[in-house]
């Protein structure tokens, strides 16, 4: 059985980008429903960790929609935290190497979101050595990505963002980018994978 992971913030916390009646929905309604849905489908005995299942679930099936969703939005709420971070240190490092600096990362990320098409994720990854801007769709995730450690991730599904934004979802992305970022988070992941060490793992009941 998987649970619903906690928001490690108040459903206020993050406003005014996102509502306190946004994050209750997203995470009490679309979360939840997911993480219900999932144990449904695997039984009461299932105690492989989540990363597992959705690694090993054929793609576009019930079992990985919901698996994968239940995993990338476990791993959103904990990339943000109330008032945001600024990143330092090797983090910044690294994003100067592979971007140039944190404006043209800030661009590369805002625009692979706000441009992905339909339903989906914005991630920054480390893989091949350097970070990667990326997108998924649905419920795909980073985790299914050979040598992928993902690092950050924003969900651009219209359910995160509706509410609060209507259709600007770039101005959602840039909104959450200044000022919800939880840098802290990014730099744990990277230390991480750059030390070969497992990532971020959804808990289990």
């Amino acid at each position: 059985m998987y649970p619903l992971t906690p928001l490690p913030y108040a459903h206020d916390a993050l406003e005014p980008v996102i509502s306190k009646t946004t994050l209750e929905t997203h995470h009490g309604k679309h979360h939840a429903k997911y993480v219900e849905v999932l144990n449904q489908l695997v039984g009461d005995e299932e105690s492989r960790p989540l990363e597992d299942v959705v690694r090993s679930a054929e793609p576009g099936s019930k079992l990985f929609n919901n698996a994968g969703q239940a995993w990338n939005h476990g791993f959103f709420w904990q990339c943000m935290k109330p008032g945001g971070s600024k990143p330092s240190g090797e983090l910044k490092d690294v994003i100067a190497s592979s971007f140039g600096g944190l404006d043209q990362f800030r661009e590369a990320f805002i625009t692979e979101g706000a441009t992905h098409f339909a339903s989906g994720w914005a991630w920054l990854v480390r893989e091949g050595g350097g970070l990667k801007v990326i997108s998924t769709h649905d419920a795909d995730t980073a985790i299914t990505r050979p040598q992928c450690a993902p690092l950050l991730v924003c969900d651009v599904w219209e359910h995160a963002y509706y509410l609060d934004f209507k259709n600007d979802r770039k101005g959602f992305l840039d909104a959450w980018f200044d000022q919800l970022v939880n840098w802290d988070f990014v730099a744990e992941r990277l230390a991480a994978a750059e030390a070969g060490e497992p990532g971020w793992r959804y808990p289990q009941a």
